[in-house]
């Protein structure tokens, strides 16, 4: 397993929606260390630049530059689970209280 932690941003090709292509994104690591030693996965949430459209579940990021991340951003409340090796880099961490908030939308997103 990889070293990536819960918190860590990374890059990561993502799928288009219509399956047609991927693109590298930056991706923040939500899962927890036994969850990646179980699984050898990681479970990520979707990051984007786009900082104009807010949608349910989603995070804006308060301190992107810690987070590696070169614009304003947006954690969004979309889940993906990836193997260690579909990262390409790390890019840095968030901030505690940014985690804390996008632990907060993902218990909304899924009701709990």
């Amino acid at each position: 397993m990889s070293g990536y932690l819960r918190g860590d941003v990374v890059l990561v090709g993502f799928v288009f929606s219509d399956e047609s292509g991927t693109k590298l994104r930056p991706a923040a690591v939500v899962s927890a260390s036994g969850y990646h030693r179980a699984r050898q996965e990681m479970i990520v949430v979707a990051i984007t630049s786009n900082v104009e459209r807010q949608l349910y579940g989603d995070h804006r990021i308060a301190d992107w530059k810690l987070a590696g991340l070169l614009f304003p951003s947006v954690a969004t409340g979309i889940l993906r689970t990836i193997k260690p090796t579909m990262a390409a880099r790390k890019l840095g961490s968030l901030s505690k209280p940014d985690l804390d908030a996008i632990d907060r939308q993902l218990r909304r997103c899924l009701g709990l």
